[in-house]
């Protein structure tokens, strides 16, 4: 393939005998290359390697026109042009659409001979990587990863389903009527949020607008759902009464919150254990949910009201049982509860010998950390690799949120054992527990968007790191492969349903229209046009109830497909990205206001390269009807002119 064909020179009329320099770009590379009197590059054997290419650095940099660093962008340095095998300057002449038109049809043919997928094939996958804020991974020197649901994937009916099981057990020795029920993650799905002072899940839009709710474990009905939340949004900042369920780690917790809901509701929690209402029942399951958490994992001691949570049940009765069975169980047995990924390791192999440092701040502690890395990575590393040769810096027991929010100690793990001492500092090849992110950002001398940090806490790990520090920030959601899977088979399901909605518009318009013109003719008033106003009474109104029986038919038919819609990803809350038909949820508002891109697995990254210039897409806005009329009605307009 003649590469000459896809770049533009940017200063190729210029006709001085002496040698020239002549810049052009294209993808972000950027290429100096000097010319003589003829046009033609001099030299006198092609380079190849590091005496062709350099990367753009940091003081180098420039700003694209998307407002992208170049930073890592790489240049061409050449001192003749015979080295990009093309005859001369003139094949890199032209109009640049034509240039760029032959050149990505050529790279279509090339990347399919090559037998390497087409990275926009990736975009429309399930395991795609979607953008919601345009990010050139060139520009990023460090990427941060979150471990539990981010690098590692646990299978949640496993690991919830034990979360589960260990908080009944506690709930029932200190006489909670827990017998009969068992764990259902079909219950819930993330991006729920529990109103606790009404023992409601709730599943909101985009603006805070309930659009279905169940009570306990029963759907509550649309008209119970405007009852109640008819003129309440759902705030985040009431922490009092909102609890965001913004990961797969809420979901033992919700399950067991509704379950115990229908418990208080029918009487069965007796009064020995006090004056419970909804919100002193969350308390009491929170604590056992939490306490496993902490004991196991250390995730989210920063959230726990210790003073709240032991008011209401069993005061941590089995600290040392929950301790010494599931965290012992899950390092036991990691196969039984982590979910392989052997093309990971590898993605993150690229993205390190790119010349990306790699972090791993985790809420986990040492030993966690170390035992379920290395049945996640080492087997799947070439050439003996253990998992700590892809980081640069490993921090455990991070405390995060507060990590990326204020200065904390930092002290370095030094032996297998877990022994620390205190340090003010990280080195490269490092193991620190605690510590801060601008510890982090002064040890690498990295700042803010050079940084691009992922994990699938929507709150503990994207939206902190941006709103503190201006990292950039990818979010991971597994659910998506089966959002996307069942949006695909939804599609027919989807389309009939728009086509009776669009159908009620036009039989509503026309019913309105008539109805318009029977009231201006009961106030004696001429309708809309002198067609209407001459219509004979009985033809208005027969068409009128003709009319109104089609849109209730219709109605009827509408409500049942619209309750339908999503059920193949939850028969319950339907799809998690959307609330109602066309409308946003609330997580993914959150997904879009946070994460600079969102994706299913890290591994994904593998489809793409280290070096990928992610774009967002254009937005849709309500006013962009504007793009039909110019297209369909341009002769309406020379007819009106």
């Amino acid at each position: 393939m003649n590469k000459g064909k896809a770049f533009s020179f940017l200063d190729s009329q210029n006709k001085s005998p002496k040698p020239k320099t002549l810049s052009f770009a294209f993808e972000g590379l950027s290429f100096a290359v000097t010319t003589t009197k003829c046009g033609c590059a001099t030299a006198n054997q092609t380079p190849i390697g590091d005496d062709v290419f350099s990367v753009t650095s940091s003081s180098s940099s420039d700003f694209d026109y998307l407002g992208e660093s170049t930073k890592g962008d790489l240049n061409l340095n050449l001192d003749h042009i015979h080295s990009l095998a093309v005859d001369g300057q003139s094949t890199l002449e032209g109009p640049i659409e034509e240039v760029a038109w032959m050149e990505a049809e050529e790279a279509e043919n090339l990347l399919r001979d090559l037998g390497i997928p087409n990275p926009s094939s990736s975009r429309y996958s399930p395991r795609g990587i979607f953008c919601t804020r345009t990010l050139n991974l060139r520009s990023i020197s460090a990427i941060g990863y979150d471990m539990d649901y981010t690098l590692m994937h646990y299978n949640v009916m496993a690991w919830e389903g034990r979360a589960y099981d260990y908080c009944m057990d506690n709930l029932r020795k200190v006489g909670f009527p827990v017998d009969g029920l068992a764990f259902d993650p079909d219950l819930v799905i993330r991006g729920l949020v529990i109103d606790k002072e009404k023992g409601n899940l709730v599943k909101a839009d985009r603006f805070g607008y309930v659009k279905r709710a169940m009570h306990g474990t029963k759907m509550l009905s649309t008209r119970a759902v405007s009852e109640i939340y008819g003129r309440e949004l759902v705030d985040l900042r009431k922490e009092s009464k909102w609890e965001f369920l913004n990961t797969l780690f809420s979901v033992s917790e919700a399950v067991a919150y509704m379950q115990m809901v229908d418990r208080l509701d029918d009487g069965t929690i007796t009064a020995e254990l006090g004056p419970l209402d909804y919100k002193g029942l969350y308390k009491a399951l929170y604590l056992e949910i939490l306490f496993i958490r902490l004991l196991v994992l250390v995730m989210y001691a920063p959230f726990f009201n210790f003073q709240c949570g032991f008011q209401a049940v069993g005061r941590a009765l089995f600290r040392a049982h929950v301790e010494g069975q599931l965290k012992s169980e899950i390092m036991s047995k990691p196969e039984l509860f982590v979910e392989p990924d052997p093309e990971l390791p590898l993605a993150l192999l690229d993205q390190k010998e790119a010349g990306k440092k790699l972090l791993l701040i985790t809420n986990s502690d040492y030993h966690y950390t170390n035992k379920m890395m290395q049945h996640s990575f080492d087997r799947y590393l070439p050439n003996n690799m253990g998992w700590r040769d892809l980081f640069d810096i490993v921090i455990v027991s991070a405390r995060k949120p507060e990590f990326f929010q204020m200065a904390q100690p930092m002290y370095e793990v030094v032996t297998n054992e877990g022994l620390m001492r205190p340090c003010f500092k990280a080195e490269t090849g490092g193991l620190y527990s605690g510590g801060s992110a601008q510890m982090v950002e002064s040890s690498l001398n990295i700042h803010g968007d050079e940084i691009l940090y992922v994990g699938d806490h929507i709150y503990t790990d994207v939206s902190q790191s941006k709103v503190h520090l201006r990292w950039r920030t990818a979010l991971i959601c597994r659910e998506l492969e089966d959002e996307y899977s069942a949006l695909i088979h939804s599609r027919v399901h989807r389309e009939s349903l728009i086509e009776l909605i669009n159908q009620k518009e036009v039989v509503g318009d026309l019913f309105n229209q008539l109805r318009l013109a029977l009231q201006r003719r009961t106030k004696g008033r001429p309708a809309q046009t002198l067609a209407a106003t001459n219509m004979e009474d009985q033809d208005l109104t027969e068409s009128m109830q003709k009319l109104l029986i089609v849109m209730q038919r219709l109605d009827t038919k509408i409500a049942t497909m619209l309750e339908a819609d999503g059920e193949l990803f939850n028969k319950r809350w339907g799809f998690l990205s959307r609330a109602g038909l066309w409308d946003k949820s609330h997580i993914m508002r959150q997904i879009e206001k946070y994460a600079d891109i969102y994706t299913s697995r890290v591994s994904n990254f593998l489809h793409y390269t280290p070096f990928m210039y992610f774009r967002s897409q254009e937005q849709s806005l309500a006013h962009d009807s504007y793009n039909h009329t110019m297209l369909n009605g341009s002769a309406t307009m020379d007819n009106h002119q």
